[in-house]
């Protein structure tokens, strides 16, 4: 049932696009992306592109212009081959906690008019910060760092079962969560202290119908991180015990599975 293969950061870009395209959907991106508010000339960046579909998005918008550029960036090499492959050759592999730009990248390292982030800040857990000052570093002046990520209650009682299953079989649940799911007030102070102004920043519940089901949910977004060092029969025997816990909140009575994302959306302004 997971014979996907993970690249070496946790990720399977097959899965995601098979099991939770929803993450990239018009539906639930819109209102991030009329944050942003791309316009054509503008040089913008993608931290944290997954399989590359919002890159393709915006890029569409800004190159109306001939000075427009987008250049977009994650730490999974699988999503980096999707987001190549989707036509974004100016993709690459790099950590957005610490950015650095390989040798072979072309386009312009600073004076950047926006950094976009759809759905990739909740896992930067070991360095938050890293990530705002990756984005003060090559922004212009009054250039603005727009995004949503997982927030406070994110994964509500999934999240709460994974660490139970894990500690009955002797594992810190809490060491091997890789997930950052700030308050609108712990991520407000992050910004302000390496010198953003935020114009915006809320906190939205949001229904999401798991049409894959729970169990692969949790192959795409579990299995590379929570359990990537565990033996494939243990970590599919955790997914299912996880399953069984969840089933009662997150299934409904026509066997249709769902969860509660809440979104943490920002924009904040150099």
């Amino acid at each position: 049932m997971t014979s996907a293969t993970y690249d070496s950061s946790g990720w399977s870009a097959d899965l995601y696009n098979k099991n939770t395209n929803f993450v990239y959907s018009p539906a639930f991106t819109s209102p991030v992306l009329g944050l942003l508010a791309a316009k054509p000339g503008e040089r913008i960046i993608d931290f944290g592109c997954g399989s590359g579909e919002l890159s393709v998005v915006i890029e569409k918008i800004v190159k109306e212009k001939e000075s427009g550029y987008l250049a977009a960036v994650d730490f999974s090499e699988s999503m980096i081959d999707k987001a190549k492959a989707q036509g974004l050759p100016e993709a690459f592999v790099c950590d957005i906690q610490d950015l650095t730009f390989p040798a072979s990248y072309t386009g312009p390292r600073e004076e950047f008019d926006a950094v976009f982030t759809n759905a990739a800040l909740h896992w930067c857990k070991r360095d938050p910060s890293g990530v705002i000052k990756s984005a003060k570093r090559i922004l212009k002046k009054e250039g603005r760092f727009v995004g949503e990520m997982g927030g406070f209650l994110n994964c509500i009682g999934t999240r709460s079962a994974l660490k139970s299953v894990l500690k009955s079989r002797g594992y810190d649940g809490i060491e091997r969560d890789p997930w950052f799911f700030p308050s609108p007030e712990e991520y407000t102070k992050l910004l302000e202290t390496e010198g953003f102004k935020v114009d915006h920043i809320s906190l939205t519940p949001r229904f999401t119908p798991l049409e894959a089901g729970l169990f692969n949910w949790l192959s795409t977004f579990v299995r590379g991180s929570w359990l990537k060092d565990l033996p494939e029969q243990e970590t599919i025997e955790i997914m299912k015990e996880v399953e069984e816990i969840c089933r009662v909140d997150n299934q409904d009575g026509n066997g249709k599975w769902a969860m509660i994302y809440v979104r943490l959306r920002f924009v904040a302004v150099l």
